[in-house]
C-alpha cells in the first residue's frame, strides 16, 4: 500500500521499505541528518500509515471507559487528548493509542501493524453498546516536529488553521469537520500532528518543504522516540507485556469502572510483579540492539527491547526489561556478539529538548 505522499517521497529521494504492508521512507539520504534536523530545527513525517478510527454514538464514553486502561472521563471537554493502552483480559497490551475528544465523539489513532486485530477487538468489545466504530482510511496524517516546528507550521497553514494551532496547549486538539490539528507527537520535541484529507496533506507537505522543513523517515522517527523514552509497539510492549512491565503504569486508572484487563492488573500488583523497563546507556563504544541479554552478578537479568546509536548523545542507548527489583545493585553488562559490555541503568527519557536529561538509577 502507498500513502497519498508516495510520489513526494520518491521525488525527495526517499529510500522506500515495506512497513507492515505500506511502502514508507526509511530515510531520504541520511537518517542522522533527519534526526538532527528535528532536534535543532524542524522535520515533517508522513505517518498516514497509522489507522484513524472514529467512535461515536450515545454510549461512546461508556464504551471507551470500559475498553481502555486510561479513563476518557479525563477528557472533560472537546479538544482534549490522552494516551492509553488497550488491554486484553490478561492485562496484555493489544495496542497503544491516542484518543482525541471531538465534537461528535472520539477519534482513535492506532498502530498500522495492529490494524486488523484492533478493528476486530473494537467491534467485538462494542457489542451491547450503542456505538459506531468507523475507520477513516481516506485521511492522511502529517507530524511536524522540532523547536521551530510551531512557527513554520503556523506560516504554512491557512490563517484559520494557524489561529487554531496557536491556541492549543500540549495534548489539546482542534477539529474542523474531519480535519484535526493536535499538539501531540512521538519525538519529545515541540510540534503538532495533523489529520487531513489527502489533497490538503499533500499541499501542506509542499508548503512545509518550501519553508525549509526537512522530510524525515521511519529511521529518524525511531531514534527520536527512543531518545524521548517512548515505547514502540511490538518491541517494548505486546500482548505478553503488562503496563507495569513497560513503564506505562501512569496510564492506568483504577477508579471502579471495571475496564478490560483490570482484574489481571490488580492480581499482578497483589502478587508483587517486578518486571520493569529502564533506560541503559553504554559507557564504551558500541550499539545496543533488541534481543541483547543483560547480565548482572554472573546471570541474565533482562534483555534489550529497543536499542540504537543516539545521534544526540553520540553513544549507544536502549530500553532494557529487567526481572527483579534488586538487580540494579550490581553492575549491568550487555552481551553484544558474545562480549560483555558495561552499561549504566538510567532514568527515562534520555533526551529532552535536544539535551541529555537522564540520571543514574543507583
Amino acid at each position: 500500500m502507498q500513502t497519498c505522499l508516495y510520489a513526494s517521497h520518491i521525488d525527495a529521494g526517499g529510500k522506500m521499505v515495506d512497513f507492515s504492508g505500506w511502502q514508507m521512507p526509511i530515510h531520504y539520504g541520511s537518517q542522522i541528518e533527519e534526526h538532527i534536523a528535528v532536534r535543532q530545527h524542524a522535520g515533517v513525517f508522513d505517518v498516514s500509515h497509522m489507522t484513524v478510527i472514529d467512535v461515536t454514538g450515545k454510549d461512546a464514553t461508556t464504551f471507551l471507559r470500559h475498553l481502555l486502561a486510561n479513563d476518557v472521563v479525563k477528557l472533560s471537554r472537546v479538544g482534549q487528548a490522552l494516551y492509553s493502552a488497550m488491554l486484553d483480559e490478561r492485562g496484555g497490551i493489544i495496542d497503544d493509542l491516542m484518543v482525541y475528544r471531538g465534537p461528535d465523539g472520539y477519534r482513535l489513532v492506532v498502530n498500522c501493524g495492529t490494524r486488523e486485530k484492533d478493528l476486530v477487538w473494537l467491534q467485538t468489545a462494542a457489542a451491547g453498546f450503542d456505538v459506531l466504530v468507523e475507520e477513516a482510511p481516506h485521511l492522511a496524517i502529517l507530524a511536524v516536529q522540532g523547536p521551530k516546528a510551531m512557527d513554520l507550521l503556523g506560516t504554512a497553514l491557512t490563517p484559520h488553521q494557524a489561529h487554531a494551532l496557536a491556541e492549543l496547549k500540549p495534548f489539546e486538539c482542534a477539529f474542523s469537520g474531519q480535519d484535526m490539528i493536535a499538539r501531540t507527537g512521538y519525538t519529545g520535541e515541540l510540534g503538532a500532528e495533523l489529520i487531513l484529507a489527502a489533497d490538503a496533506a499533500c499541499a501542506l507537505w509542499d508548503r512545509l518543504r518550501a519553508l525549509g522543513v526537512k522530510p524525515a523517515g521511519l529511521g529518524a522517527r525511531d531514534t527520536l522516540r527512543l531518545e524521548a523514552g517512548l515505547n514502540l509497539y511490538g518491541s517494548d510492549m505486546d500482548e505478553q507485556v503488562t503496563p507495569s512491565a513497560c513503564n506505562l503504569s501512569w496510564t492506568v486508572v483504577h477508579n471502579g469502572r471495571d475496564f478490560i484487563g483490570e482484574k489481571a492488573l490488580l492480581a499482578e500488583k497483589e502478587a508483587g510483579g517486578d518486571r520493569r523497563l529502564i533506560g541503559v546507556v553504554m559507557t564504551d563504544r558500541g550499539v545496543l540492539r533488541a534481543g541483547h541479554p543483560i547480565v548482572s552478578g554472573g546471570r541474565e537479568v533482562g534483555v534489550i527491547t529497543s536499542g540504537a546509536f543516539s545521534p544526540s548523545l553520540q553513544r549507544g542507548i536502549g530500553f532494557a526489561r529487567i526481572e527483579g527489583a534488586n538487580e540494579l545493585k550490581a553492575p549491568l553488562l550487555a552481551v553484544i556478539r558474545g562480549r560483555e559490555m558495561p552499561v549504566l541503568g538510567v532514568t527515562l527519557p534520555f533526551v529532552r529538548r535536544g539535551k541529555a536529561c537522564f540520571k543514574p538509577l543507583v
